[in-house]
């Protein structure tokens, strides 16, 4: 996997109108994905809940390409006319360093280290095959920072570091702000991009039907959610696309993780965050 990586940090082509959108596993990265692409590409539906809208009849996770999927999707990205909107959950130290000096757009999503945590046991466990997945030891496995793309806290602070350097370029986002107002976030999502919504389009609740069309209720209930896929790992394991819709919800954590567990990693997070400013 760290080959497929580094492939990306050496062969990936960022240009500078590029739209990225980066988040650590298990923060919501089909919610994003399909914001933005409702967002973008708004003009070019009669309605943006009209029948025919691409995300009535495919996953987010395939109309938004990810930098790196499968080490082997460079040459693709390539052929994929300007502006893109792409994804990864690649941290930015593992980007080409043109990504942070071309103008590329970054928008990063990240969620309160607990019920990420609980996210990705339940993911994780969703797609095993074989035994249970123990919470015991993948928590400790999180503590250590094991992770295909490094420590969660590490990853976060990158971006989040990037953010207060250069935040005309890149967005730092918290899943719980789209929760608590998804309306703002899209009209801040629309901004950031380049987009806006216009005066008349926010009369007529275009906006507003963005929201409705992406939300955790609509995309869970679609046809080719509850029953589509994507096979991984060379055909190896199969998603079941439903696996990514689980609650949307917040706190979660409560029902999963013991207090001291739930203690131990406040603790953790207070020690790797402080001084930065970011705070969950």
């Amino acid at each position: 996997m760290v080959t497929k990586f580094m492939l990306v940090k050496e062969n990936f082509k960022p240009r500078h109108d590029d739209v990225i959108l980066v988040t650590h596993p298990k923060s919501s990265t089909t919610w994003l994905k399909a914001l933005a692409f409702a967002i973008v590409n708004r003009s070019s539906f009669e309605s943006i809940d009209a029948s025919h809208h691409p995300l009535l009849t495919q996953n987010p996770q395939h109309l938004v390409p990810f930098v790196g999927a499968q080490g082997g999707n460079l040459d693709y990205l390539e052929t994929l006319p300007s502006p893109r909107l792409l994804t990864t959950h690649l941290p930015l130290s593992l980007l080409p360093s043109t990504v942070t000096t071309m103008g590329c757009h970054i928008i990063y999503l990240c969620r309160e280290p607990k019920d990420a945590f609980i996210s990705r046991w339940h993911f994780d466990n969703k797609i095993a095959q074989g035994a249970k997945i123990n919470i015991d030891t993948t928590f400790t496995m999180f503590l250590e920072g094991c992770s295909p793309f490094g420590p969660f806290w590490d990853h976060y602070l990158q971006y989040w570091k990037e953010s207060l350097k250069r935040p005309r370029d890149v967005l730092f986002l918290r899943y719980e702000e789209i929760v608590f107002d998804p309306l703002k976030v899209v009209r801040d999502l629309a901004g950031f991009i380049g987009v806006p919504f216009t005066e008349e389009e926010v009369k007529s609740g275009v906006d507003q039907e963005v929201v409705r069309l992406c939300s955790f209720k609509a995309l869970s209930d679609l046809d080719i959610n509850r029953n589509g896929g994507v096979e991984r790992a060379e055909g190896k394991i199969f998603i079941a696309y439903s696996v990514l819709f689980r609650q949307g919800k917040t706190g979660d954590w409560v029902n999963h993780m013991s207090k001291d567990m739930g203690e131990k990693l406040d603790q953790l997070v207070e020690d790797k965050f402080k001084g930065s400013g970011l705070k969950f």
